[in-house]
């Protein structure tokens, strides 16, 4: 095996790992529609902190920890969507 195969290998096992843990939250939130157990300020600042790494991912080379991010920015707005659309009292922290 080439010596960069293994940590890309490694990359990507661990990349879909993540994401299939939080597949079953992001479900949740578009199934029932129940956003009590977040905060709005956890949503706002998981999103500000995505945004912020992706300075330091663009000056990756493409690769495990691309799709990683990708999908981290867009599952938390999506969060952060279904919060605001379905969280009633959404101006409480």
């Amino acid at each position: 095996m080439h010596n960069q195969s293994l940590p890309i290998l490694a990359g990507f096992a661990s990349s879909m790992i993540f994401i299939s843990s939080n597949l079953p939250m992001l479900f949740k939130a578009f199934k029932t529609k129940d956003m009590s157990s977040y905060s709005l300020g956890y949503l706002i600042l998981s999103n500000l902190g995505n945004t912020v790494y992706w300075l330091y991912v663009i000056s990756l080379p493409i690769g495990p920890v691309w799709f990683l991010q990708a999908f981290f920015s867009t599952a938390s707005a999506l969060m952060l969507f279904c919060y605001l659309r379905y969280e009633r009292n959404w101006f409480h922290f």
